[in-house]
């Protein structure tokens, strides 16, 4: 476990600089393009300084778009008590906890490190799962926390947002400028091309980064509770409820524990084609793994 821990945070920073790269490379060929070289560093200083501002204001940013309220002991102590025990077998600090007032059944973890960690579930997951269920749930983002999973997960989120914004910028630059006589010729239309691609490698880098994730925090969760079937029976329950989280969009749906813009058809699974292009990886194939692992406990 901690080897594929640690070979999966090498293909993280690995992940985050072909990020950085594409951001880089897009920025270089429309400075080409338009023969200014200030397009490369302008692009490339604003993108640095929004993924600092972003990075270090992420989780209250998550939280504002979730609609999430932080509670006490005293507003939910059975949650209250999971959290607080999981933390001490995990050995972590305690994160905060967060109530997204949605009857559609969710959870996220976010922050940069252990110790800044929030957790957050909707009203709608504390009222289908039962006790073992939940305690799955909260094994599986106490995991990711642990795994520093949500740096990254929050790095990809802000890297993905950088790649569109500067595209869409760059693109309508060029509308702007296409009467001009800039001499960019051949080169303004491969320009135009990476733009236009630029985020759909976002996308696929990011697809590639959070799938893996989530098997890894799936199997530390089942080793945290030393009960896979509570968190295989809450996925099962997450899976099949048809209600879309309000607060969710595609910035941040990596975060949830089931994507949570997921599409489904009269309460079946998802199609092959949307399943594609989900953040997560099948919720079926997670719980069969899950059986698989109290199988062989």
């Amino acid at each position: 476990m901690y080897t594929e821990i640690s070979k999966n945070k090498r293909k993280s920073f690995f992940l985050i600089t072909c990020f950085l790269l594409v951001i880089i490379g897009l920025c270089w060929v429309f400075s080409l393009a338009f023969q200014n070289q200030l397009i490369l560093f302008i692009g490339v200083g604003l993108a640095i300084i929004y993924t600092v501002f972003a990075y270090y204001k992420s989780e209250s940013i998550v939280l504002a778009i979730s609609k999430a309220k932080p509670i006490q002991k005293t507003d939910n102590p059975v949650l209250y008590r999971i959290v607080q025990n999981l933390a001490i077998t995990a050995g972590l600090p305690a994160p905060k906890i967060y109530i997204i007032n949605d009857s559609a059944p969710n959870a996220f973890a976010a922050g940069r490190n252990p110790e800044d960690a929030v957790i957050c579930v909707t009203t709608g997951l504390l009222a289908v799962l039962s006790k073992a269920e939940l305690e799955g749930v909260i094994a599986h983002e106490m995991s990711h926390i642990g795994n520093y999973d949500v740096r990254f997960m929050t790095l990809v989120v802000i890297l993905v947002g950088v790649i569109v914004l500067i595209s869409d910028v760059l693109i309508r630059a060029t509308l702007i400028d296409r009467d001009s006589d800039n001499g960019g010729g051949a080169m303004l239309l491969v320009a135009i091309l990476l733009a236009i691609l630029a985020p759909f490698i976002g996308l696929l880098m990011q697809l590639a980064f959070s799938r893996k994730r989530e098997y890894l925090a799936d199997s530390s969760a089942a080793l945290l509770t030393r009960y896979p079937q509570g968190l295989a029976g809450a996925l099962e329950k997450i899976e099949a409820d048809t209600k879309l989280l309000k607060g969710a969009n595609r910035a941040t749906s990596n975060l949830f524990i089931v994507n949570p813009l997921r599409k489904t058809v009269k309460g079946g699974p998802s199609s092959w084609f949307s399943g594609l292009f989900s953040t997560h990886p099948p919720t079926a194939e997670r719980i069969k793994r899950l059986k698989l692992m109290e199988d062989h406990s």
